[in-house]
């Protein structure tokens, strides 16, 4: 079985070889395939710029690969600024020893991730280190997006803004816990990793005012919500019984004492906006299958300045706090 060597990334015939019969092969286009130091970019107004690393553990699970992962991770960070994903950069450190084919497949999966966004990758760079300095192989990737639609942000919150989820929460986070404990739990469940950028350019052409846009990714739908409550000085009212979770994610929750708010999603947004739009927002979102599930959970209010408040079927309220601790470390 063919393996990455040190001499891989040493820069000499094996590093040249591995940049053009591997990664020139998928990620093929001009700016790449010129090989200057630098990508030489063409952008026109606004632009969003967004740096992330990859480490999860395990590296393939249902639903996606870390290949698959970071892709979508930057293209959706570069999406929830109103940014059309342009241009996009990635480092691989790979350990010594790993599998080529496994390395293979994660550069196909991110070229066919790219497919949903049309972004290209530009420039990159590939480091190989001895046996046990990384964990298989990290990737690292940034992006560049030319911004659309302006005034989306964390501190735009307003009274009686409607609060809308693309999906079910706590998807990705449940997935990567079942797969790494070996659970061996039947069913279909997999991870929602995947591009938002369609269905954020689907809401931007549907001329939709959107106040905030984030992916629910480390500390879920909890993290996200207590962050726009804080920044904006409002109150955040969530209906529990509204906030679609997955049998199997709730399961999988309740065996590790876990809150599935708490969980990270990979393909999920959250949104706040007005409630005059909310209607077309939904109707919008359920058109694409990435988030069909989409729908209302909650509001703004003034009730308790920077406080998520959670109100229960039965009536009852209490705060939804930022999760605490790790969680689950390596999800991303």
């Amino acid at each position: 079985m063919k393996q990455i060597q040190l001499s891989h990334g040493g820069g000499g015939e094996e590093t040249n070889s591995l940049i053009h019969d591997l990664f020139y092969r998928y990620f093929s286009n001009d700016i790449l395939i010129a090989a200057e130091d630098a990508a030489v970019l063409e952008v026109e107004g606004k632009i969003a710029f967004t740096t992330d690393s990859f480490t999860v553990s395990p590296i393939f699970f249902s639903g996606g690969d870390i290949g698959k992962l970071a892709i979508a991770g930057t293209v959706n960070d570069l999406a929830m600024m109103g940014a059309k994903p342009l241009y996009l950069s990635t480092a691989f450190m790979i350990e010594e020893g790993f599998a080529f084919d496994d390395l293979e497949t994660i550069v196909k999966s991110m070229a066919k991730e790219l497919e949903h966004s049309a972004a290209k990758i530009v420039c990159g760079d590939t480091k190989v280190v001895p046996k046990g300095a990384v964990d298989k192989i990290f990737i690292n990737t940034s992006g560049i997006g030319e911004i659309q639609k302006e005034g989306i942000s964390a501190n735009n919150l307003q009274e009686g803004d409607v609060i809308i989820v693309s999906g079910d929460v706590g998807r990705h986070g449940a997935a990567i816990l079942m797969e790494r404990e070996g659970l061996g739990i039947t069913g279909n469940l997999e991870s929602d990793c995947a591009t938002l950028w369609p269905a954020v350019d689907a809401l931007i052409e549907s001329n939709v005012n959107i106040s905030a846009l984030r992916d629910a990714t480390r500390g879920g739908l909890s993290a996200v919500l207590n962050e726009w409550a804080e920044q904006s000085a409002v109150c955040i009212e969530i209906e529990e019984k509204s906030v679609p979770v997955d049998e199997a994610v709730q399961g999988i929750c309740e065996l590790f004492g876990f809150e599935a708010f708490d969980f990270a999603n990979e393909g999920t947004c959250i949104l706040a906006l007005p409630a005059k739009d909310a209607p077309l927002a939904i109707e919008t979102l359920q058109k694409l299958e990435t988030t069909k599930k989409a729908t209302v959970i909650g509001a703004v209010s003034m009730k308790k300045e920077g406080k998520v408040i959670l109100h229960s079927p039965y009536g009852s309220s209490r705060y939804l706090d930022l999760p605490k601790g790790e969680l689950l470390p390596r999800i991303c």
